[in-house]
């Protein structure tokens, strides 16, 4: 699962400082006047950092990311959508019951020790620990023993689901059949395996807030983590003992910006490397980035959704949904704030997937029809609603109040109110809100997860329930073939566009950036990251 775009708070004039300045205590050499400090590299992004603990990972990329330069994931995929190894070399399975895990032969720790089986038994057991309380765990609640929200037992030391094979061999068994992609997306990817040799007598309830994670020592990544304000910048130094090689670049910067500042930032050489899902640029600097001498640029496919969630509580008349639908007007949204770089759908599946099913037509912008189902549902026209969006995503804050004033002409009042990411993600946890809208990749390959836990889990967003779109969904780990699975996704993207807990208000061609000079580094939804040690300044 994953999500996007916020920035940060002033915490101080110096900290301000160094934060615009790139620097920070490992790599403070990073200088401007568009010069390469061969040392450091810096990636600009746009997010506050909710956690760098891998045991209470969740939705954000930053967060993914950030974790995982110290601590691997299991698998990941490359930018053609391939799974690629990281910590394991595999991830197999006979029966879509229990999924084998090869970790590397090679995987060893920055203290020399060997990545095991042992390690990566330990590290989902206290994951998904209820004293160590992570809420983003229901993947694991299809391996059995697991609770249906995702939870081993309290203090477990094994578990039904997970078995030791030999040392660098774990098996994965679930209670029913599970499609492999699905596997992957949930657990391989989001699975960041931490030492049991330095971590196993920290009991579990301290583990939140342990503070070796600010500073790990034993790392299995390429980079370790030295010190990081949540919103303004995360550095890292080299892993010389990295088990795939040391990196070339000595230091690694991760600047928090506004997004306004990542167009200046690579044209002063202060960025050096904007990927899609961390870094967002306003839809009005894209030109002006795709112009820059010092920079190359990738746009990707369209896949990024900008999901309009509705509190299905508070707005429990399905009519009143599909008001605010029929007035979000997705054609000129696209047009004139994203310059064409987007696709509009109804549901979850776009273009990008080999799910997509092209007959589902996008519900049209109609004021006329919208205020007609708001009189015909005798709306009270004083109710206030508020719209909950992500102050780092410049644009959709633009299109946030477009919509406002087309639903305020059809007698819906809605006030936007801006937070940076880590707040309105609490606030979209406890349903405090009346419409949300956030940045929201679902992976082409698997949109099974993403589609669960937004529509169909006990703390989704919009709290919908709907027995045929859940039924159709479980029935999508036993599809026999693409066909078979295209048509249950196009059931369930149908349900929703009736519905309406959920819409799209657009599919994001996103933009990435780096510095023409930084080799075996290109930026991508997918992969950019998978063998960063490798990433190294032109001569």
């Amino acid at each position: 699962m994953k999500l996007r775009k916020g920035f940060a708070i002033v915490l101080s004039f110096l900290l301000v400082v160094l934060s615009l300045a790139g620097c920070s205590s490992a790599s403070d050499s990073k200088k401007s006047e568009n010069k390469v400090d061969k040392n450091v590299v810096t990636i600009g992004a746009t997010d506050s950092l909710t956690t760098i603990n891998p045991l209470l990972v969740d939705l954000t990329e930053l967060g993914k990311y950030a974790i995982g330069l110290n601590f691997l994931p299991l698998i990941e995929l490359d930018h053609k959508l391939n799974v690629v190894g990281q910590l394991a070399d595999s991830v197999t399975t006979k029966d879509n019951r229990t999924f084998t895990v090869k970790i590397n032969n090679k995987a060893k720790w920055s203290d020399g020790q060997d990545i095991t089986a042992d390690d990566v038994i330990f590290s989902v057991l206290r994951l998904t620990d209820p004293k160590v309380g992570n809420v983003n765990i229901g993947g694991y609640a299809a391996l059995k023993g697991f609770s249906d929200s995702g939870n081993s037992p309290d203090g477990a030391t094994s578990i039904a689901g997970l078995k030791k094979i030999d040392n660098k061999t774990v098996a994965f068994i679930t209670k029913s059949p599970l499609s492999i992609a699905t596997f992957d997306n949930t657990i391989g990817r989001y699975l960041f395996t931490v030492p049991k040799h330095v971590l196993k007598d920290v009991s579990p309830d301290q583990l939140s807030k342990y503070s070796w994670f600010n500073k790990p020592t034993v790392v299995s990544g390429p980079y370790k983590l030295v010190k990081y304000d949540s919103n303004h910048y995360i550095t890292y130094t080299a892993n010389k003992n990295y088990w795939r090689g040391a990196p070339k670049i000595k230091n690694l910067n991760i600047k928090i910006v506004p997004s306004s500042q990542l167009y200046s930032g690579l044209k002063s050489g202060e960025i050096d490397f904007v990927q899609q899902t961390l870094g967002v640029f306003p839809q009005e600097d894209y030109k002006n980035v795709q112009k820059l001498s010092n920079v190359k640029t990738v746009l990707e496919q369209p896949l990024t959704h900008q999901l309009v969630s509705i509190n299905t509580k508070t707005i429990s008349d399905v009519r009143i949904r599909r008001a605010i639908q029929l007035a979000t007007n997705r054609e000129e949204i696209v047009k004139s704030l994203l310059n064409g770089n987007g696709d509009i759908v109804d549901g979850f599946v776009t273009s990008y997937s080999p799910y997509y099913d092209a007959s589902i037509k996008p519900v049209a912008f109609d004021l006329k029809k919208a205020k007609k189902l708001v009189d015909e549902a005798h709306w009270d026209k004083s109710k206030k609603l508020t719209f909950l969006v992500n102050s780092g995503d410049s644009t959709f804050v633009q299109a946030a109040n477009i919509i406002a004033a087309n639903l305020k002409t059809i007698g819906i009042n809605v006030t936007v109110q801006t937070l940076d990411l880590s707040n309105l993600l609490a606030k979209a946890s406890k349903h405090q809100f009346d419409l949300f809208a956030v940045q929201y990749t679902l992976s082409p390959i698997d949109p099974y997860p993403d589609v669960d836990w937004i529509v169909n889990s006990d703390g989704d967003w919009p709290q919908y329930k709907n027995s045929k779109l859940a039924d159709n969904l479980s029935k999508i780990q036993s599809a026999k073939s693409v066909e078979e699975t295209k048509k249950l996704y196009s059931n369930i993207d149908k349900i929703v566009q009736k519905d309406v807990p959920v819409y799209s208000a657009y599919v994001l061609r996103s933009l990435g950036a780096y510095n023409k000079d930084l080799k075996n580094a290109e930026p991508h939804i997918y992969g950019s990251f998978n063998t960063i040690e490798k990433w190294d300044w032109k001569k």
